[in-house]
């Protein structure tokens, strides 16, 4: 292939331009000379007769050293063959072509290049050059797979966190999720993120609506989201804001900003159980040990009064055998020998239930303070779940539908109707046949709150109605394992607390305690 001359071929080009155009063909040529961009001129075969300055800087090649050879001087190995290919199908139709090709300078360093071919006709139709123009994208290009290495490396971050991630514009609608959230969908329906904000809207109210309208980060908050049927699943919630600069034409002067709302939901279900079940096993606990010290208060405090009743008697006979020897009805010397053995024997007896006195505990000092009746009741159910369960009874329970609240000692409460509880599955257990039922009720009126403990079980006589609270009574058939202190320690606990508490006699189906308690009314105890 010869070489043609450079001005001769370009002026040949050039000249092939419009002559009606008022512009001197000068012009064209300082024009194309003087582009920022690179363009070349070849002819049908590709071999170069016109490269500008920005082409030869692109390339890193002289005039000399491009003009008469052929553009595939450029090609670098690693651009497939496919595109070659297709770029001589598009352009041998007379078709411009664009495309992304792999171009190596001079000095053997690689450029990705954005290439436009155009294919430049004759009066005849025939295709005489091809007008090439290429830019140099490398830097843009690394930047763009920076951009989206960066992208893929969050998103697999994301999606491998053990935490639930949702990004929401402000309209709430999700743009991102991960995994964990997926799941989410699965379990609590059709977008959780929206469940949980209500939530957290309802649980915080104006301080989440300042929060949200001023774009500010909320901190981790607990959520509970009731489940029909699948009872409570419980959520750590944190909300953080991300301000995005807007990338259409219209903000480039003038900025203009998105919010998009990150939040994480982490389940702490599994946690929550676990809290639940240390507070119920360290109340029980404590109420063990309240029930013990307060049975053995009882105990002691029945046993000396047992033995009061013959330290008695001997104190009377002392008096007694006095006044005899103060008369002479007996002999001096047996009347005083049997003196000094009575005043010897009372004396130990006064130590013994003194000693005795001093092995009584003291009382547990609880504050007093408000407590929801509701929720001391369904502790006492879930202490007593695997009772209920063993025994089969079916529980039915009611709490009052405002909080009740009462100024109590809350153990000593926990305790009244532990025992009340206790006492009903136990009556149960003794009736073989039947129903099986216990139901617990709470009522919060103006001035007092009633509790009603009801049970299928026997019931008891109307004989008996006031004779069961009293100590070491007890109905049941193993008196060494029932010392008959339960009910009687419930009616001393309400008596502290100003209540009252009865079984109803016109309650035939069973038993039916009632207890009733003075309420809290605005702060104060009515």
């Amino acid at each position: 292939m010869s070489k043609l001359p450079a001005s001769q071929d370009a002026h040949s080009v050039i000249s092939n331009t419009d002559e009606r155009d008022n512009l001197p063909s000068k012009i064209f040529r300082q024009a194309v000379d003087q582009a920022a961009l690179a363009i070349s001129i070849t002819d049908a075969k590709a071999n170069i007769l016109y490269a500008n300055a920005a082409f030869r800087r692109t390339t890193g090649y002289g005039e000399e050293e491009l003009i008469g050879h052929n553009e595939s001087m450029l090609s670098y190995r690693v651009t497939p063959r496919l595109v070659y290919d297709t770029l001589w199908a598009q352009i041998q139709r007379q078709r411009p072509w664009n495309g992304l090709l792999v171009n190596k300078r001079k000095d053997g360093n690689r450029y990705l290049a954005d290439v436009t071919i155009t294919p430049v006709m004759d009066e005849a139709g025939i295709t005489t050059h091809y007008l090439g123009m290429q830019r140099d994208i490398t830097e843009v290009h690394r930047l763009e797979r920076q951009v989206q290495n960066q992208k893929t490396l969050i998103e697999s971050v994301v999606d491998a966190a053990q935490v639930a991630i949702v990004l929401l514009d402000e309209q709430e609608r999700v743009v991102l999720d991960n995994h964990e959230y997926k799941k989410l969908v699965g379990s609590l329906g059709k977008e959780p993120a929206v469940k949980v904000l209500a939530t957290l809207r309802a649980q915080q109210d104006e301080a989440f609506a300042s929060a949200y309208q001023k774009h500010r980060n909320i901190a981790a908050r607990e959520v509970c989201i009731e489940l029909p049927n699948r009872g409570q699943r419980w959520f750590s919630c944190a909300i953080s804001w991300f301000e995005e600069n807007d990338v259409g034409a219209d903000a480039f002067y003038e900025p203009q900003h998105r919010y998009y709302l990150l939040l994480t939901i982490q389940d702490i279900s599994e946690l929550k159980q676990q809290q639940e079940a240390i507070r119920l096993n360290s109340l029980r606990a404590l109420l063990s040990e309240q029930e013990h010290a307060q049975g053995l208060r009882e105990t002691l405090a029945g046993a000396i009064y047992q033995l009061e009743v013959p330290f008695n008697m001997l104190n009377a006979a002392a008096h007694l055998l006095e006044r005899r020897l103060a008369s002479q009805l007996v002999s001096s010397d047996k009347g005083e020998l049997s003196m000094t053995v009575l005043d010897e024997a009372i004396t130990k007896s006064r130590e013994a239930l003194e000693a005795l006195r001093a092995c009584i505990p003291a009382p547990s000092v609880e504050a007093m303070q408000a407590v929801n009746l509701n929720e001391v009741l369904s502790n006492m159910l879930k202490l007593s779940t695997s009772q209920l369960l063993n025994a089969n009874i079916v529980v039915e329970w009611l709490p009052a539908e405002n909080s009740p609240m009462v100024l109590g000692n809350y153990t000593q409460l926990c305790n009244l109707f532990k025992q009340l509880v206790e006492n009903a599955i136990d009556a149960v257990n003794e009736q073989r046949s039947g129903r099986r039922e216990l139901r617990i009720s709470c009522a919060s009126f103006a001035d007092h709150v009633d509790v009603f403990v009801e049970d299928s079980g026997a019931g008891v006589p109307d004989e008996l109605r006031y004779q069961i609270f009293q100590p070491f009574f007890s109905r049941k058939k193993s008196p060494s394992q029932h010392i008959g202190l339960g009910l009687a320690m419930a009616q001393d606990v309400v008596n502290r607390h100003g209540g009252t508490i009865d079984i109803d006699p016109d309650f035939h189906i069973g038993c039916r305690v009632r207890v009733q308690l003075p309420c809290l009314v605005g702060g104060s105890h009515v």
